[in-house]
């Protein structure tokens, strides 16, 4: 299958992050290459182009999206969060420019042997890397290990699904009989646990599960909230940081994020004189996020829950 992940608010990610000739950015999920390469275009031949992703397939599918570009490039497998790690290994003091695009490809989602994908039965692995460099857990040991509690809590917190305790019962009550192994299986134990009613309308009943299973296996909302934090840390003074995000806990995150660095003062309300010492080093670009047009939308109807944030680093 063709690794293909169709770039989303493109052309305000380049607006926004406005990258300049001879410029270091980085692109730290860099998926398919197609925002990293619309970056490559405008810093040109003496510009430095870092592409990271934890998928080893997407680096060797960017490697070939972007061979035609001039700017310099340097391609590492890793985890966004370990930017400060990656910078001091490639000799790299500061970045100019920086995006974390945080959807899933459509080749993860849609590729069965994956595990993401509750429409094509395959494997429950659900890790980003494939389970070639991590020793973290799959999904399969999730949905089989953990209590019937602790999956009801994290089909809710992550997923913000209603019936997710019925859901983690019903899992619970399946795998007496033996081990769920196939996403095929859990998809069809979620559509039973979901009354028939709930389920003609909205998503695929069983999305808000997968996706909250997904996020668990891959710690995604802990290397986003460390991820960003020192995606700002590492930035050169003027430097912007893009963050698209997809659902609301990802936006909450990155929203909270942004303002303590914006506004990082602890001290009581009632404290007329800041005492914390704690400056501000870095100021949102724009207030509000940004979201697609309804012409994207209607091209990638992925796009649809979008949303663009973007903070400078001001010192």
């Amino acid at each position: 299958m063709e690794y293909s992940h169709t770039s989303v608010l493109l052309a305000e990610v380049i607006d926004g992050l406005a990258p300049k000739a001879g410029g270091i950015y980085c692109d730290g999920t860099l998926g398919g290459g197609g925002h990293a390469g619309a970056i490559c275009e405008r810093i040109g031949e003496t510009g430095l182009l870092l592409g990271i992703d934890r998928d080893g397939e997407a680096i060797s599918a960017a490697k070939e999206r972007l061979e035609s570009k001039k700017c310099k490039q340097v391609f590492r497998r890793a985890n966004f969060e370990d930017i400060k790690t990656v910078l001091a290994e490639a000799g790299i003091s500061g970045l100019d420019g920086a995006l974390l695009d945080l959807g899933v490809s459509s080749r993860q989602l849609d590729e069965a042997a994956r595990g993401f994908s509750y429409k094509r039965d395959g494997p429950l692995d659900m890790r980003m890397d494939g389970g070639m460099a991590s020793a973290g857990l799959s999904a399969e040991e999730v949905v089989n290990e953990y209590s019937e509690q602790r999956l009801s809590h994290i089909i809710r917190e992550y997923g913000e699904e209603r019936w997710a305790k019925r859901i983690a019962s019903f899992i619970a009550e399946e795998r007496k009989r033996g081990r769920i192994t196939r996403t095929g299986e859990l998809t069809e134990i979620i559509k039973r646990a979901i009354p028939a009613a709930a389920r003609r309308e909205g998503p695929h009943p069983a999305k808000r599960t997968f996706q909250a299973i997904r996020i668990e296996v891959n710690d995604e909302l802990g290397a986003l909230e460390r991820g960003v934090w020192e995606f700002i840390n590492v930035l050169k003074s003027g430097g912007r940081l893009a963050v698209i995000t997809f659902h609301s806990l990802e936006d909450r995150l990155v929203k909270e994020t942004f303002r303590k660095r914006e506004n990082p003062c602890e001290c009581p309300k009632d404290v007329p004189v800041c005492i914390c010492g704690k400056v501000a080093d870095a100021k949102r670009v724009v207030k509000k996020p940004i979201l697609p047009g309804e012409e994207e939308i209607e091209l990638n109807p992925r796009a649809r829950s979008a949303k663009l944030r973007i903070i400078e680093k001001t010192r």
